[in-house]
């Protein structure tokens, strides 16, 4: 029989990446802070049950690293880069255009130079820390600094960029330099599991896809160029920091009310982001066919973990386990059985409008997981 590893940092065999299902009553609250009928402090005090309640649920579950849901935040990125020095919360004539749907039309705009001082997240990330059992990890997760980026990529906001950065190199240098700030102030706060939320190279290979569509020999030049922009930012922002802090990332193609955004396998991104990107663990969503085949793994260090986004966190029907089990065996032709584990593709709540299940249909996902990682990895 195998021995595997045990896992006593993140990634771990059976893992979740992050957001959950808010309750009814954090919604209730939102919306009526929201409308001006209750403070902030009576919301913090709705956010701070809801919170603690969900911690208690994730420990029942056996998971060994929890989030705080992302109760606190509206949308999976967005809030970390409101809580920035020089950004602010703007409106646009359009949100993000999905498959089916279009989200509220938020967005981040610059106010002056992007810095990493006081940042909100830190007290939010505190407050997990004091109410988690002992031997329970927290994982905190924030947006890549590359996703910082491609919010300035909109049409629409690359003026507001230009306006305070003619110099792009010092826009990701200052982003780079921010990050940087945040996570050392997370780290002294007691953080040990970091997650780098980065939708970019789903967006990337998306592209990749329709250029290659319309015609076959198209340059891609400029999108492996991007790519490269992105990876530096990354690196940049997560070089020389202590060694017992683990820095994992994770990459979908959009998830927002149980729909889409992008499509392509990693193929196009292997070199870059699978190959170089300074992390520990990859989490990849590979729940449909739109993530393309396994075979890119093979450009991932064999040191490295790859979290295999197996189970959809877009429907609550289950998935079959043979299925799954026959899947994880399939990617270990590419990377080593020892060095992956087993998640959902993404958050079940990567917005606080969520995806379409039920909170019961949500643990079932999780307890699922947990078996079939069991089975596998003892």
């Amino acid at each position: 029989m195998t021995e595997f590893t045990t896992r006593t940092t993140s990634p771990f065999r059976f893992d979740i990446v992050g957001s959950f299902l808010r309750p009814q009553e954090l919604k209730d609250a939102r919306a009526k802070y929201a409308k001006g009928e209750i403070s902030k402090p009576e919301l913090t005090e709705v956010e701070n049950h809801c919170i603690e309640d969900l911690i208690k649920k994730e420990e029942a579950a056996g998971l060994k690293a929890v989030t705080d849901g992302e109760f606190r935040r509206s949308w999976w990125h967005l809030d970390f880069f409101w809580g920035l020095g020089g950004v602010k919360k703007a409106i646009l004539k359009e949100g993000y255009h999905f498959a089916d749907e279009e989200t509220r039309p938020e967005t981040a705009q610059l106010t002056g130079k992007v810095t990493g001082e006081n940042h909100p997240f830190v007290e939010y990330f505190k407050f997990v820390r004091d109410h988690v059992s002992p031997g329970t990890q927290v994982k905190q997760t924030i947006p890549a600094p590359a996703q910082f980026l491609e919010e300035f990529l909109r049409p629409e906001n690359q003026a507001n960029a230009k306006e305070f950065y003619p110099n792009l190199d010092e826009l990701d240098h200052d982003v780079a330099a921010a990050y940087h700030q945040v996570i050392e102030d997370l780290y002294a706060a007691g953080c040990r599991t970091l997650q780098l939320d980065d939708c970019t190279w789903g967006i990337s290979v998306n592209n990749f896809a329709n250029l290659k569509k319309k015609d076959p020999n198209a340059d891609t030049s400029q999108l492996k160029a991007l790519q490269e922009r992105f990876l530096k930012v990354n690196n940049e922002a997560i070089a020389d920091l202590p060694t017992d802090l683990t820095i994992n990332t994770h990459v979908c193609r959009g998830n927002y009310h149980s729909t889409w955004a992008a499509a392509g396998g990693y193929g196009p991104v292997a070199d870059t982001l699978l190959a170089h990107e300074n992390v520990k663990a990859f989490y990849l969503e590979y729940d449909s066919d739109r993530a393309g085949g396994f075979e890119p793994l093979a450009a991932v260090p064999d040191d490295k973990y790859v979290v295999l986004g197996l189970v959809t966190s877009k429907s609550g029907e289950l998935e079959d386990k043979q299925a799954i089990i026959d899947r994880i065996n399939e990617a270990a032709k590419y990377h080593p059985l020892d060095h992956l584990c087993l998640s959902p593709q993404c958050g079940f709540a990567s917005t606080e409008e969520g995806n379409i299940l039920t909170e019961e249909q949500q643990w079932n996902k999780i307890k699922l997981i947990k078996e079939i990682a069991e089975e596998v990895w003892g």
